[in-house]
């Protein structure tokens, strides 16, 4: 268990990583190999990469993702970013995305409108 200040600041890294991966997915499509390796290259940072996120399970890689410190806001913005990544790349990480956001919705203990609309969206597609 981390104390309160390693907590503090691996949510501040994990918070950097995240907003970095976010604006590095949103870009214009198709990716160019420098963006695909900047992606990587952020995935790193975090313990990942897009080979693990490829192969794990989704139960497998929820249980990493909580190794790795992601509070629920955290996997939140991860599923994101798997949908948006899913959305022009050759990988498809939407039913990652979706067993991240289910889990949040039964884990938090606390209903959220704005997962449930994503999983609805998700199971609609």
């Amino acid at each position: 268990m981390l104390n309160k200040g390693l907590r503090d600041e691996e949510k501040i890294r994990i918070d950097n990583v995240l907003k970095t991966l976010r604006t590095l997915v949103y870009v214009p499509y198709p990716l160019n190999n420098l963006e695909k390796e900047n992606i990587e290259n952020q995935l790193k940072e975090i313990g990942l990469n897009l080979e693990i996120l490829s192969s794990q399970t989704n139960e497998d890689l929820i249980v990493l993702l909580m190794q790795l410190h992601f509070d629920w806001e955290h996997l939140e913005q991860f599923g994101d970013i798997l949908i948006e990544f899913s959305k022009e790349e050759n990988y498809n990480f939407t039913d990652k995305a979706l067993a991240i956001y289910q889990y949040i919705q039964q884990e938090s203990k606390v209903f959220s409108f704005g997962i449930n609309t994503k999983i609805s969206s998700l199971k609609n597609k």
